[in-house]
This record gives structure tokens, sequence and C-alpha cells, in this order.
């Protein structure tokens, strides 16, 4: 990554590292490794020194996870152990991560290995999101919890909220199925896997959700987990609205 890449992507994240090279091990991928290696190796320089991202995505998980608990529990005091759970899993979830990582462009300045590069790496979702991770564990090593709890505020937390928490109190509709059909005394629904298309950096998968026997209703999205999300919303608004015009 050159020095003008490196401001370009400070600025697009609102923060600017003290210690640089940490916002580059964040953005490289395990497979980079080798030919980041071999070409220091060539150069007489010591390869050792070069790591991919795991340890700091690893670190930057755990962080995610814990400010978006107190920032849940500050935000809203009334809610129960259910609720704030649920919305964690729908703010930190790894479509939230994509999306926020998209926003900021991550892809063009990750350091890829040559395969891959040519299979589509700076679109998969996994990578991106990955790498956002790496970089919440970046900032928090480069300047503490409160530099970390600012950048997932503005990145993360607060894009959640838009609408007045309307998202997040959309955000599992699975579970709100799932009650909907055991307070009917019907047995909890199935999600099944009706097709995926698209190449791999691009998939789109079609979830159908079924309960005695019958298709209640399909969702598609850019991962399993949203498509089964977008299957749960419809299935309850048919069944809603059969109950009501009954």
């Amino acid at each position: 990554m050159t020095h003008s890449e490196d401001d370009q992507l400070q600025e697009r994240l609102g923060y600017r590292f003290r210690e640089p090279g940490l916002l580059v091990t964040a953005l490289t991928h395990s497979s980079a490794i080798p030919e980041l290696r071999a070409a220091i190796e060539t150069a007489g320089g010591n390869s050792q020194e070069i790591r991919d991202n795991e340890r700091l995505e690893f670190l930057g998980d755990a962080v995610l996870d814990l400010l978006a608990s107190e920032y849940l529990v500050s935000k809203f005091p009334d809610w129960s152990e259910g609720q704030l759970s649920r919305s964690r899993a729908y703010m930190v979830n790894a479509q939230a991560l994509v999306e926020a990582a998209r926003r900021l462009g991550i892809g063009e300045f990750l350091r890829l290995g040559r395969g891959e590069e040519k299979t589509g790496g700076r679109e998969k979702n996994a990578i991106i999101a990955d790498a956002l991770e790496a970089i919440v564990g970046a900032v928090f090593l480069d300047s503490g919890i409160e530099s970390a709890r600012d950048f997932l505020r503005r990145l993360l937390f607060e894009f959640a909220l838009e609408g007045g928490g309307e998202r997040m109190a959309d955000s599992d509709r699975k579970s709100a199925l799932q009650e909907f059909l055991q307070g009917r005394g019907r047995p909890p629904a199935e999600y099944r896997l009706a097709r995926e298309e698209g190449p791999d950096h691009q998939k789109q998968f079609h979830i159908e959700v079924w309960s005695l026997g019958e298709c209640l209703a399909s969702g598609e999205g850019s991962t399993k987990k949203e498509a089964e999300q977008k299957a749960a919303r419809a299935a309850l608004e048919r069944l809603e609205h059969v109950v009501t015009r009954d």
C-alpha cells in the first residue's frame, strides 16, 4: 500500500494511526504472506516481521462484542437481556460488517496473494469483513478503547440505529416467527436452501421457510443468514395477515 493510499484509507476511516504498520497488517490477507516474505528475503530483509491479519481479527472481534454490548446497555436501559442479545447480533453480524466494509471501500486496499486476487478476493464478503474486524483490533492497539469506541460508534452503531432503531427492532425475524408458530401450537420453522447463484464472491442464496409441510415464504440475500431473516419476515407478514383476516 502506497503512502497516498494509506492516507486515503485513513481519511475514510476517520482515524489516523500513530503506528501505520498496524493498519498495513490489518489489511494483509494470509494468502499474501508467502509472496511478501519471498520478496523481502530476496532483498535481504527479515521476512518474519510480515504477518497476516488473523490475530488482529481475533482481537477486533472481541473488542466489537464488548463495545456493542456497552453501547446497547447504555442506549436502551429498559431492554431485556434477550432484546440486547438479538440487537447485538444484528449490529455485529457478518452482513453488517460487509456493508460497512463496502462503504469504506476496504477491498481496494487489501494485500492479497496472486491466487486470491485472480478469484475476486477483493470482493469476497468473508475477506473484507475479516479485514474490518482486524482494523478494529488495530485501532484498539494503536490508541486504546476510547478510540475504538468512537470508531465503531460512527461506523456501525449509529448506522444500525437509523430510523429510530427500527432496523434493530426488525433484526431477528427468525425468533419472532418461532414465537408466533409456538404460540399457535405449530412446530418450529425449517429453513431450506432452495438454490444459490453467482460466483463465489457474489453469491446470492435463496432460502425457503417451511412448517407442517408447507412453504410459508422465501427470501434471498448475499448470506444465508440474511436470506433466512428475509424469508422469516415474509412468512410473518403472511401469517399475521391471515390471522387478522380471520
